[in-house]
């Protein structure tokens, strides 16, 4: 990637990549995400057409990190709005939340 013209940002559970498009890459290093890319799906990005996470796999991976009581109070804010977002969005994705995400949201 960095010889393509990307440049990389390691933390401890990702190495975020960025080029000169709008798109970015998250790279997730955690055992727990090995499995997503095959059950991938293709979208079109800023005109890019990638595989990336499906929907049940994007709500799990914010359910964790919202989940997380060693992340930062303001992430976690963040991730409860990213899981309301969804199921807002696909109505269809309330029956995978957990209970303790389903108290803190209103069913859509």
């Amino acid at each position: 990637m960095e010889a393509a013209g990307f440049t990389a940002e390691r933390f401890q559970w990702s190495i975020n990549f960025k080029g000169r498009s709008k798109v970015s890459i998250q790279l997730s290093t955690e055992e727990c995400y090995r499995d997503y890319p095959e059950r991938s799906v293709a979208a079109d990005v800023h005109g890019i057409l990638l595989r990336v996470a499906s929907l049940e796999d994007t709500l799990k991976g914010k359910m964790k990190a919202w989940a997380d009581p060693k992340g930062r109070q303001s992430k976690r804010i963040k991730d409860l709005g990213d899981v309301a977002r969804l199921i807002e969005a696909h109505p269809e994705l309330w029956a995978l939340l957990s209970d303790d995400l389903k108290a803190q949201l209103e069913q859509p």
